[in-house]
């Protein structure tokens, strides 16, 4: 039940919604496959929702998220700032033969960026100082809240309090 009801807040982009994408990752998206429209919250990859798994015994249940998508479910479900420290990053950008930039077809301002493999580019560094970037709380999970202080969605609790009811009526049918 809490894996279906997990599977339930991702098909319905929360319950309540979530706090709608920002336009800078929808662009990013939009542009990262190819102008298909994979605007789904919390469902990009497919990587969270993947990691979430269930487990019961005959006193307990429980859900959780974890493996290699632990820190970034956490913060998905409970929301928190991620500070950034400063690092250095390296650009490399095609040239031609006589050592000027290729350009891109669709808009000659802009550079075209060189892989490993390219033997011809202009190499430069550059900084990138401290940011921090704000994550709203995403509830996939069927509670909300802080992990010590969590409550269940209204949902998951009906179905909960209907499978105890029926197993609790059992010895009795």
């Amino acid at each position: 039940m809490l894996e279906s009801e997990t599977e339930e807040n991702f098909a319905s982009q929360g319950r309540p919604d979530w706090i709608p994408l920002a336009d800078s990752t929808k662009r990013s998206r939009l542009k990262r496959n190819n102008g298909s429209s994979l605007l789904q919250i919390l469902q990009d990859r497919g990587i969270l929702g993947a990691s979430v798994a269930g487990d019961s015994g005959d006193d307990w249940a429980m859900i959780s998220a974890g493996g290699a998508a632990s820190d970034y479910a956490l913060i998905q479900q409970v929301g928190g700032t991620i500070e950034r420290a400063p690092y250095s990053t390296k650009t490399r950008l095609r040239t031609d033969a006589k050592g000027n930039l290729l350009r891109q077809p669709k808009d000659k301002r802009l550079a075209v960026f060189a892989s490993d493999s390219h033997k011809r580019v202009r190499e430069s560094w550059s900084e990138v100082g401290p940011y921090s970037v704000d994550i709203p709380a995403r509830p996939y999970l069927p509670f909300y809240g802080s992990v010590e202080d969590a409550t269940l969605q209204p949902q998951a609790e009906v179905k909960l309090i209907a499978i105890a009811i029926r197993f609790l009526e059992a010895p009795f049918a």
